[in-house]
């Protein structure tokens, strides 16, 4: 069946819909409440062997040896694999990742360490055996020789002439062109629009700022696990919690040099994931040694091993300069973003660049961005990837400029938003957006017009974009002869998303939500569906729904034809009842219908595979009110509000937490979180007790405001919502903090140290 490609030419209805926009109890709450849901910790094949993963201690350092005799004549153990044990492949490859694409060799080499290790934590080789103690102890009896190289951590020290070189065969791509000679820059690109000189000459306020953001990590609880069997038969059975079934599958037979036929993924309840869980790490391993030994093999990662050894997104240095008229008009802008990829090409740079200045209208605008190596875990996937970290730069700046001029915070952004038809320096126009009326909620909210009153308290703003996405989805819709519908699709679910396939499907068949069962299926049982991510998956999976429940639709109403003898143009569904237009005795429920469909032609299958296009962008903004301890540093949140337009809520219960989780995660990055280093690139914080995550106890209630601007590149008018709530709550934080304190911060997490540093400079 070929994929019908989705142009953004859908005109919505004025109605109100029947099943769409309420909020109905989610379809895997109750295995979920009670435990019963698997995991892929849960996995138990007969026969299972356990594995674990040799780390290396060091950030740099040349592999002279391993020896792993000692391991493998230990009492339990199975088998062990080291790199050789990969096939081997020459840079040029790539390997999908759901959110980005790396170099099959890169992937290899993370997966585990060839010539060299690059991070601390860096996987050197896998053992299996009978349980995990032995695993453990087995670690401890492999020999591996090192030479210590120096290592660098930060995107400036990467860029730094006389840097120590991470990857000898790396060159840097310099607006199109690879330069000669290895380097740390992977790449510098440039997005840029109208004349920036021009643009500063007729700006009578410039502000110009430099930003550092440090490297954080998704903090999902459940760390990441696979079970591999490499059955007798040849092909590859995996269990995990991955947000991209297709994508491991994709992924593991590149690693393994196997045709996708071979791999068969089954996703298992996923405890988290925020991007975290899309790429590859010790799948192949486990497989790998599934393969040695016949049996099954189940590796999980430990906390420590989930902080360094798994893709963090980017720290990052960010410089902005923005100009402004007396009367308030943005003129110019212009970005330099410097992030961190760790140890392999690949960070968030180009998404930062995508959203750094898109909220606004500027005519002059550009932007460079340098995709930095470092010794630091491959950087990974993190709700709306690279947008927080620039918008935390480009919003402080917007404030600032508020500030000089005069001007309300909101209303100066409104008088600059982006809107229909404003130009983004990438190049793409802007469809129908909802930036004006997301700015137009946060003045009408009562938390921007009420009073904050005491000392050392102040109240900020933020607004953000981001893209979202689209691509591949796959569904079918079955019916049972009590009148309700199985409903099959690829999609991952991590946010409620059989939720809202279930409710799609129902408005468009006239049915109950409770009368879907929607379930998500491995690799094997349903056409390929891209990964969920990117604020992409209620959109397309939205469409393939659409479309499978119109397909079974249509054939419902020409069987009701055949049963009644009337052509089926003649036959409507409306609100769940099959009526002959001509003659009004002829009538009957959907479930009467479904209960004859075996005996008067046999069942009937709705299905529909969609490349959906049509994506509408996502906007949102906060209002952060905060008191800062003048004498300690320490900041605490009194008051948070997220405005965020999703073209239409599906089920806005998930859309309101999507919001919330979003912003809490945005707090912590701005308040706590990070990756502490010491000078030789290891990390000093790999625990929960010490990488500090907000709780309950450190935030306030969410306030939260849901704006329904519809997109017209959808049948419900969706919007992706599940990421750009993280991206304005660091710069919102900041600006609060300003008008508490009068001190601008630069740094990211603004926490104790950082705020009483930034008050003992303005003193001085």
């Amino acid at each position: 069946m070929t994929a019908p490609t989705y142009e953004p030419n859908v005109v919505l209805s004025t109605k109100e819909f029947s099943v769409v926009g309420t909020r109905p109890i989610r379809h895997d709450g109750a295995d979920k409440v009670t435990g019963r849901a698997v995991y892929g910790a849960d996995v138990q094949p007969t026969g299972l062997l356990h594995g674990k993963i040799l780390r290396s201690p060091h950030a740099h350092a040349r592999i002279k040896s391993i020896d792993t005799s000692k391991a493998e004549s230990l009492g339990g153990v199975r088998a062990v694999v080291v790199a050789s044990d990969l096939p081997h492949t020459d840079q040029g490859a790539t390997v999908d990742y759901g959110e980005g694409a790396m170099d099959l060799s890169f992937m290899r080499q993370n997966v585990l360490a060839q010539d060299k290790v690059l991070y601390a934590g860096h996987a050197i080789a896998g053992v299996a055996a009978v349980d995990a103690h032995v695993a453990e102890e087995a670690l401890g009896l492999i020999d591996v020789e090192y030479e210590v190289l120096p290592s660098v951590t930060t995107a400036p020290d990467g860029m730094a002439d006389g840097a120590p070189i991470i990857l000898e065969g790396l060159r840097t791509q310099e607006l199109g062109e690879e330069l000669d000679g290895a380097s740390n820059v992977a790449e510098h690109f440039q997005h840029s629009l109208g004349d920036l000189g021009k643009g500063f000459e007729q700006a009578d306020v410039t502000i110009e700022r430099e930003f550092t953001t440090a490297m954080v990590h998704q903090g999902y609880i459940e760390p990441q696990n696979v079970t591999a069997l490499w059955n007798n038969d040849g092909r590859v059975h995996i269990w995990t919690s991955t947000q991209g079934p297709f994508e491991v599958r994709g992924a593991v037979a590149a690693s393994l040099d196997l045709n996708v036929s071979r791999v068969k993924v089954t996703p298992m309840e996923i405890g988290g994931g925020f991007g975290g869980k899309f790429p590859l790490y010790h799948d192949p391993v486990a497989a790998l040694l599934s393969k040695k030994t016949g049996h099954p093999v189940k590796i999980v990662m430990s906390r420590k091993e989930v902080f360094e050894s798994t893709g963090p997104t980017s720290g990052s240095t960010i410089k902005i300069k923005m100009g402004a008229t007396k009367e308030g008009k943005i003129t110019a802008a212009y970005a330099w973003l410097a992030y961190e990829a760790g140890a392999f090409p690949g960070s968030p740079v180009g998404a930062g660049a995508e959203c750094v200045f898109t909220p606004y209208d500027i005519p002059n605008v550009v932007i460079d961005g340098y995709d930095v190596v470092v010794n630091k875990p491959k950087a990974g996937a993190y709700r709306a990837p690279g947008a927080s970290n620039a918008g935390f730069a480009a919003e402080t700046v917007v404030d600032e400029l508020a500030i000089e001029l005069g001007l309300d915070p909101i209303d100066f952004r409104l008088m600059n938003s982006a809107k229909e038809g404003t130009r983004r320096a990438s190049g793409p126009i802007h469809p129908r957006i909802g930036m004006v009326e997301t700015l137009e909620a946060m003045k009408a909210h009562p938390h921007w017009n009420s009073p904050l009153e005491g000392p050392n308290r102040g109240r900020g703003v933020g607004v953000a974009f981001w893209m979202n996405g689209g691509a591949e989805s796959s569904c079918s819709i079955s019916t049972n002869a009590d009148g309700t519908i199985n409903l099959t699709e690829g999609s991952a679910d991590i946010g409620g998303t059989r939720a809202s396939a279930a409710m799609m499907a129902a408005e468009v068949l006239g049915i109950r939500a409770e009368d879907v069962h929607p379930a998500v299926v491995d690799t094997d049982s349903t056409g390929y569906t891209s990964g969920t991510g990117g604020s992409s998956v209620t959109f397309k999976l939205g469409w393939a729904t659409h479309e499978a429940a119109q397909d079974l639709k249509s054939q419902m109403i020409e069987r009701a034809g055949v049963i009644w003898d009337v052509e089926p143009d003649s036959v409507a569904l409306e609100n769940g009842v099959f009526q002959s237009k001509s003659d009004p005795e002829l009538s009957m429920t959907f479930q009467e219908l479904t209960a004859q469909l075996n005996a008067t032609g046999g069942p009937i299958v709705g299905r529909a595979a969609v490349n959906a296009t049509g994506v509408g962008a996502a906007f949102a903004g906060c209002i952060a009110d905060v008191e800062v301890d003048p004498e300690t540093g320490k900041v605490d949140v009194l008051r948070f509000t997220i405005v965020q337009d999703a073209g239409k809520a599906i089920h806005p219960s998930y859309v309101e937490g999507q919001m919330q989780g979003g912003a809490v995660q945005g707090i912590g990055w701005a308040l706590n979180e990070e990756y502490y280093m010491s000078d030789d690139g290891l990390m000093q914080n790999s625990s929960f007790l010490d990488y500090r995550m907000p709780t309950a106890l450190d935030m306030p209630m969410i306030d939260t405001v849901i704006v329904e601007v519809a997109n017209p590149g959808h049948p419900f008018g969706v919007r992706g919502v599940g990421e750009v709530s993280i991206v304005p709550p660091p710069a919102a934080i900041a600006n609060a903090i300003h008008r508490a304190t009068g001190v601008r911060m630069e740094v990211l997490p603004m926490n104790p140290g950082a705020v009483m540093e930034a008050i003992w400079k303005r003193g001085n």
